[in-house]
């Protein structure tokens, strides 16, 4: 696609140096883009002729180019990436922002609480996640709760405080949650022991809870407090059951990030797996629609980062099932391993990334269907039919002046075309432009054809034309002896009125009316379908003519040349060898006569 003048001008200046291009509109940013080669890669979207109709639009829509001029490709990407989330442009992937992720906060005061959290305020204690969603933060939540009596009051638990009596012991005192901390029945000592083991938790080692609950129940079990061994061994049982419930890898595999990424043409879908002590800790999926044909390697490394950032990774290990060789992130390796407990990790995340496409895809599938039977269910209740219209067919005669008279019929089933049931008609008994005579002609063979082969019958039939066109289908029917077994309509042209057999009245359908916008586009489905069918007939005739009069050349030879080169002008453009090739010496004689004697003709 050819840039105007203006771009031109502003393309021949851009420099040969890697940075980032801003393209604008009239109103604005519309796509921000990373190159090595800046002039190079702008050029590249003016010149290259297989651009999909997204890019093609883009282009269009160009008015102003930009651009920033950077040390190497880590900084484009680094600006790129803040440029996109800054102004946000039309055309490229928008990254969503993760400020609503769930937080679990350790607080600082004494006594630390445990709280959930959406907002981090510096100073407010230590941040654990972001999780990917509430569910996964509560089971992590109940588990603690479940493991360690921690007070969920807000007060300001001073010595001072404390030593003055100035609170009391809550409910959750009683239902044995809490030791009273506020009263000082919980000394500080214990209380951070266990802070110090949930810290541990929280960061995915529960080697260390595991610990101490087990010596916890031994001691017990030692001194005979069967009771208190007991409570220390379902604490242990709950770490157990939390653990067997996570996805354990390998105990090798520590602080990995995973990302796999698969797509199809509208969508990309990215799992992101976090691996901590052998142990996955968070998995996120999410779907991005694509806004220009963008490679996997470009959807996925923006999505890296921006992952990577919204869940606080620190991981200096990246496995991906698409190279990444550019990515900003210093002292971090990525690879794509083909063998070995990382490839089954990255196979584990490919698997997930792979169903989520299928779902989505899947989702899509049932949401047309759905929408084609409301569509039908629609019909079926403005017509008043019997019956879900999932068979529909719809005719329509084409022809010019009265010649080539041809006729044409499309086919519907579940509210799609169903192309390979698309039908051209030759009127054979009809002279003349007579739409009505070739209506009955083409209605009666078609369905003549269907009972002799015992076919399934329409639901619904449809004539392009008025009370004229549908009157002789209606008699073609009943000629059949099929009237009765389908429903019959026709639909005018000029106010889209829908006429029924016996009622002098049309029937004007809601012009917003899905009923009606499906009659409308089989109406020009079976208008450009004929119309094409007439063309190619009217052209084949005269050109057939023209090579008939030819004396000595006989229709097959006409036929074979010209299915073959398509015109009388390609073949005057052959050369004598290329014709004796096709036909032999004595018709290659008889051509080459012809068209000089044409030549000649015309010349003079």
């Amino acid at each position: 696609m050819a840039a105007n003048a203006h771009l031109q001008e502003q393309i021949r200046h851009l420099p040969h140096r890697p940075g980032i291009y801003k393209y604008f509109d009239d109103e604005g940013i519309i796509y921000v883009g990373k190159a090595v080669d800046i002039r190079k890669r702008v050029s590249s979207y003016f010149t290259k002729q297989d651009h999909n109709k997204k890019t093609q639009q883009l282009v269009k829509n160009i008015k102003r180019i930009e651009f920033t001029i950077v040390d190497n490709e880590s900084e484009a990407f680094l600006l790129e990436n803040n440029l996109i989330k800054q102004h946000q442009p039309k055309y490229n992937i928008l990254l969503k922002d993760g400020k609503t992720y769930p937080y679990l906060l350790l607080t600082n005061e004494r006594f630390p609480r445990l709280i959930p959290t959406r907002n981090k305020k510096p100073g407010d204690g230590r941040y654990y996640g972001p999780y990917a969603n509430l569910t996964a933060m509560n089971v992590v939540l109940e588990l603690i709760r479940a493991l360690y009596p921690l007070r969920t009051c807000t007060y300001n638990l001073s010595p001072q405080n404390i030593e003055a009596g100035k609170f009391k012991v809550c409910l959750e005192y009683h239902l044995g949650n809490c030791k009273g901390p506020c009263e000082g029945l919980q000394d500080e000592e214990t209380y951070n022991q266990y802070i110090a083991q949930i810290r541990n938790i929280l960061s995915g080692n529960l080697t260390v809870a595991r610990a101490y609950f087990r010596e916890k129940m031994t001691a017990a079990a030692q001194e005979q407090q069967y009771e208190l061994a007991h409570q220390f061994k379902q604490k242990l049982d709950k770490l157990e059951e939390f653990q067997a419930k996570s996805t354990v890898v390998n105990a090798s595999l520590s602080n990995i990030d995973v990302f796999s990424i698969a797509s199809n043409e509208k969508s990309a879908f990215i799992n992101y797996l976090k691996v901590m002590n052998g142990s996955i800790i968070l998995t996120q999926s999410l779907e991005v629609v694509k806004k220009l044909d963008e490679s996997d390697a470009d959807i996925l490394a923006p999505l890296v980062m921006q992952m990577r950032e919204e869940f606080e990774s620190q991981s200096k290990e990246i496995l991906t099932n698409v190279p990444l060789p550019d990515l900003p992130l210093p002292g971090v390796s990525v690879a794509q391993p083909q063998i070995g407990d990382k490839r089954k990790l990255l196979e584990l995340s490919i698997k997930n990334v792979l169903y989520l496409r299928k779902e989505k895809e899947s989702m899509n599938d049932r949401s047309k269907d759905l929408n084609e039977v409301r569509i039908m269910e629609t019909i079926k209740k403005d017509l008043r039919l019997t019956e879900l219209p999932k068979h529909i067919e719809c005719f329509d005669n084409s022809n010019f002046q009265g010649d080539n008279p041809v006729a044409a019929m499309v086919c519907f089933r579940n509210a799609k075309p169903s192309k390979k049931d698309y039908r051209h008609y030759h009127i054979k008994t009809v002279v003349g432009p007579n739409d009505f005579d070739s209506m009955y002609e083409v209605v009666t063979r078609r369905y003549r054809r269907l009972v002799d082969e015992g076919a399934s019958l329409p639901q619904l039939v449809i004539v392009d034309g008025g009370k004229g066109q549908l009157s002789m289908a209606v008699k073609a029917l009943k000629d059949l002896n099929l009237w009765g077994q389908m429903a019959v309509i026709g639909i005018a042209k000029r106010l889209e009125e829908i006429y029924v057999p016996n009622d002098p009245l049309p029937l004007y359908i809601d012009k917003k009316s899905e009923s009606l916008r499906l009659f409308q586009r089989m109406r020009d489905e079976v208008h450009r379908f004929g119309i094409t069918f007439h063309r190619s007939r009217r052209d084949a005739a005269t050109l057939k003519t023209e090579l008939t009069d030819v004396k000595g050349l006989g229709p097959i030879t006409a036929d074979k040349l010209l299915s073959k080169f398509k015109s009388v002008k390609k073949i005057k453009e052959l050369t004598e060898n290329e014709l004796i090739a096709e036909v032999g010496k004595a018709k290659t004689k008889v051509l080459l006569t012809y068209f000089a004697a044409q030549e000649s003709a015309t010349s003079e």
